[in-house]
């Protein structure tokens, strides 16, 4: 079994950056694609970006490249997102995932995910 715990949010002003951290411990990663979801009350959980482990391939929905950069440490087994330029749009729970499937964007393929970290961004 793989288990995920995210890190790392928190109250933040507009335009400020911050970074999450989802350490990733159970299962070797070298078959799986790590992804970052977020959601806000009463809507569905929204994919962000991805990486294949073994090879750092990565993947960004429109809205985020740019602004947003997934990496990992495959020594440490974490994952990591830098936000930078955060707007109060991005106020959400965040989320970290694990499919078998490279660039998936569909919850259905994430059998794994960590419980989520809270991210406020104030005006």
């Amino acid at each position: 079994q793989l288990q995920l715990v995210e890190s790392g949010g928190g109250l933040v002003q507009a335009g400020d950056s911050l970074r999450l951290s989802c350490a990733a411990s159970g299962l070797s990663l070298r078959r799986y694609s790590l992804a970052w979801f977020r959601q806000t009350p009463g809507k569905e959980r929204e994919f962000l970006a991805s990486i294949r482990w073994i090879d750092a391939l990565t993947y960004y929905i429109d809205s985020v490249k740019g602004r947003f950069t997934i990496s990992r440490v495959d020594a440490k087994n974490t994952l990591y997102l830098q936000m930078n330029s955060l707007k109060p749009e991005d106020s959400a729970v965040y989320y970290c995932a694990a499919s078998s499937v490279t660039k998936s964007t569909t919850i259905k393929d994430y059998p794994f995910w960590g419980q989520g970290t809270q991210v406020t961004v104030s005006s």
